[in-house]
């Protein structure tokens, strides 16, 4: 999935600052203003900060995947975190990063791609675009997504979404699959506040969401993210760790009990010979004004 170091690169606008790595296009930091929007990773929790997912999202069942006759191990959000891409600098305030099929990548996944992971910075604004591209011949299945965890301190904090959700999510069955029972969310209309225990029961995955634009309200600020390009949304957190996942999806995991081909894989794009897709994304900063200071009364 990719030979050679991880490189680090970095993108300055204003007073924010991001870091990204060559192994998996990750960012590895992004600040804004000296706030830490992105958690630090922490490997006795969660070594991700802000991981590509591709070419699926979620979990296979049994880990693998079947194309034709042919089994093939799939790592869990597939195997894009774990390569290393190339990268260019394409402009002052935007990085390029590449992974291109090869026999390593075809021992998982049995087809010939480019992905490009693009990622622009302003001084309030962090954009990431997916480019998924069909260089093969024949069909190709995918799926993509962002896994980025946003610091969340405690304090008061809530999501509010766009547009009204269904209050019910799908339970997740043993092995990481979606189950096609369903648990309920404590939705208040189109809030949702937050808490540790809200992730006790595993992931809250809210599929073909009504909302592209939703806000993490902090007692600090306000994050908004907007993905006009992915109708699944998750929301996740673990051990009451000091950070929220607010994860864009284009496909699911495996849904339990299903065995079929990976081209039968529910919510799959199937991307024709010569074509791209395009998935973006944006995460907006708005800091809270600072509390006026009392006049001097003496």
């Amino acid at each position: 999935m990719g030979q050679g170091e991880s490189q680090d690169y970095e993108l300055k606008a204003g007073d924010a600052i991001a870091r990204f790595s060559c192994m998996g296009a990750e960012c590895r930091v992004w600040t804004v203003g000296g706030r830490r929007m992105t958690w630090g990773g922490d490997a006795s929790v969660w070594s991700g900060v802000a991981p590509v997912l591709f070419p699926v999202c979620g979990w296979s069942r049994d880990g693998k995947i079947s194309v034709g006759d042919t089994i093939y191990p799939m790592p869990v959000h597939g195997f894009a975190a774990q390569s290393v891409f190339s990268a260019s600098q394409t402009s002052e305030d935007e990085l390029r990063f590449t992974l291109v099929a090869d026999d390593v990548t075809r021992g998982h996944y049995p087809f010939d791609f480019k992905l490009d992971v693009v990622y622009r910075l302003s001084e309030s604004t962090l954009d990431v675009a997916l480019h998924v591209e069909n260089i093969g011949t024949g069909a190709m299945p995918y799926a993509c997504g962002m896994h980025p965890g946003f610091t969340w301190e405690g304090g008061p904090s809530q999501v509010v979404f766009q547009a009204l959700e269904c209050a019910h999510v799908p339970l997740i069955a043993p092995g990481g699959l979606f189950s096609a029972d369903t648990r309920p969310v404590p939705l208040r209309g189109r809030r949702l506040a937050l808490s540790s225990d809200l992730f006790a029961a595993e992931a809250l995955c809210f599929l073909d969401v009504a909302s592209r634009r939703l806000s993490f309200d902090c007692p600090d600020g306000r994050l908004d993210v907007h993905a006009p390009d992915f109708p699944h949304l998750v929301l996740w957190s673990r051990d009451a760790a000091p950070f929220l996942a607010i994860e864009s999806w284009t496909g699911t995991g495996d849904l339990d009990g299903f065995e079929g081909d990976f081209f039968e894989r529910p919510s799959m794009i199937h991307l024709q010979p010569g074509a791209r897709g395009v998935h973006r994304v944006s995460y907006a900063w708005h800091p809270s004004a600072p509390l006026a200071e009392a006049p001097n009364s003496a």
